[in-house]
C-alpha cells in the first residue's frame, strides 16, 4: 500500500480548537477540538480525499517538497 505525505496547516480557530488545511489538496479543510483530534481528522480527511480521486480515475497529487511555513511581520 503506497504512503503519501502532505503538509498540513493547523490554525487556532476563533471559537476554539483548530482548523486544518492541506495546501496540496485544494478544498480539503477539517477541524478538531484539540490538536490531537485535528491530527486524526486531517489524516482521515486526506485518506478520503485520495480514495475519492482513485475512485474517479483522477491522479493523486504529489507534494514536490514539504512546504515552508513562516510567520512574516509587516510594519505599517
Amino acid at each position: 500500500m503506497p504512503q503519501y505525505q502532505y503538509t498540513a496547516v493547523f490554525e487556532p480557530a476563533p471559537e476554539g480548537g483548530f482548523t486544518v488545511t492541506v495546501p496540496a489538496l485544494p478544498g480539503l479543510v477539517t477541524e478538531g477540538d484539540t490538536i490531537e483530534e485535528a491530527r486524526a481528522m486531517v489524516k482521515d480527511a486526506i485518506r478520503g480525499y485520495l480514495e475519492s480521486l482513485v475512485k474517479h480515475g483522477e491522479e493523486i497529487p504529489a507534494e514536490p517538497s514539504p512546504a515552508s511555513i513562516e510567520r512574516v511581520a509587516v510594519n505599517l
